[in-house]
């Protein structure tokens, strides 16, 4: 039986990367859709949509993302798309009795403060950061949702959350883009103006945890396929969702150091205290995942490795663009 698959984002880094896991499967019919061809805020065309084409799996990786400076600049946007394109998709494909969707969250579901290392069940327990806070509910909405639609329905549909991901088709923008990919872009072009130092914002020790983008993909793929019951011994009816990431993290500075590494840059590291460190660290609990048998394959500094791989050899997207 071949199964229609329906990747919402394909276009994202995310959705590239489970479809580059997913295409070559004789036994799998990838569809997928353009903004320009489905609207996602629209729920007349999402449930045109499947009503037409005959889905059987749903991986919810569309969203409205970016970094502080746009959540803080656009919160009305980031929970209104975010919520919509959530809404549409779940609800119409249960109309459209498809049985299992996987939905793709993110770590800043958490409180601000919550206990480190961050397990599932810290959700709701505390306030949110305040930068991200309308995309944060957008996201424990869509949680909320699948385990609404499990518990009344008796639907299979999913939630991951995934720590700080990184690598193909993320974004290098000057302005507006996460730490891995901004640091990799300014180590670059350091090494290329023959730069004598970098200077990056706070002490440097903050620590942080990242996951390679293809072993996000696996991950989700893993969870998705996974034969387990939604309401048995590793998820409960309203607390379903499950943490994706390392388990490791490291200090900014070690990161800094790695990536130097990974560039070639030789200069000096200058870390500028007199900025803001944020949070002292953010790590996942990951062992309800470890348990079930997944754990990543792709270390940070063989993942950085990749990652500027690709930035260099597609760099001319980014010249110029300043976010």
């Amino acid at each position: 039986m071949v199964l229609r698959i329906f990747v919402a984002g394909h276009n994202g880094m995310v959705g590239r990367a489970i479809i580059r896991r997913l295409e070559n499967d004789a036994n799998i019919e990838m569809v997928t859709r353009s903004r320009q061809e489905l609207d996602l805020l629209s729920q007349r065309d999402v449930q045109r949509f499947f009503d037409i084409e005959k889905i059987d799996q749903v991986y919810l990786a569309a969203a409205k993302v970016g970094g502080i400076h746009a959540n803080n600049e656009q919160p009305a946007e980031f929970i209104y798309e975010n919520l919509m394109i959530e809404a549409n998709i779940i609800h119409a494909a249960h109309l459209a009795d498809i049985q299992k969707i996987l939905f793709l969250g993110s770590s800043c579901i958490y409180p601000k403060n919550a206990e480190q290392p961050m397990a599932e069940d810290a959700l709701l327990t505390g306030v949110l950061e305040a930068t991200n806070e309308p995309y944060a509910i957008a996201k424990i909405t869509g949680i909320k949702m699948c385990e609404s639609y499990n518990r009344q329905y008796g639907r299979d549909y999913r939630s991951v959350m995934p720590t700080n991901l990184y690598g193909s088709h993320d974004n290098y923008h000057a302005e507006n883009a996460h730490v891995i990919p901004a640091l990799l872009r300014r180590f670059h072009e350091a090494v290329e103006a023959k730069s004598p130092e970098i200077v990056i914002w706070g002490s440097g020790k903050p620590m942080r945890e990242f996951l390679h983008v293809d072993d996000m993909a696996a991950a989700s793929i893993f969870v998705m396929n996974l034969s387990y019951d939604i309401y048995g011994k590793h998820t409960l009816p309203m607390l379903s969702h499950i943490n994706v990431g390392t388990g490791v993290d490291c200090t900014i500075r070690k990161l800094a150091e790695t990536i130097a590494r990974v560039t070639g840059f030789k200069g000096q590291l200058v870390f500028d205290q007199t900025k803001p460190d944020g949070a002292p660290r953010k790590l996942l609990d990951t062992s309800r995942l470890t348990k079930l048998g997944w754990q990543p394959e792709i270390g940070l500094e063989q993942g950085l490795i990749m990652a500027y791989e690709w930035f260099t050899a597609n760099q001319g997207k980014f010249r110029g663009k300043q976010g």
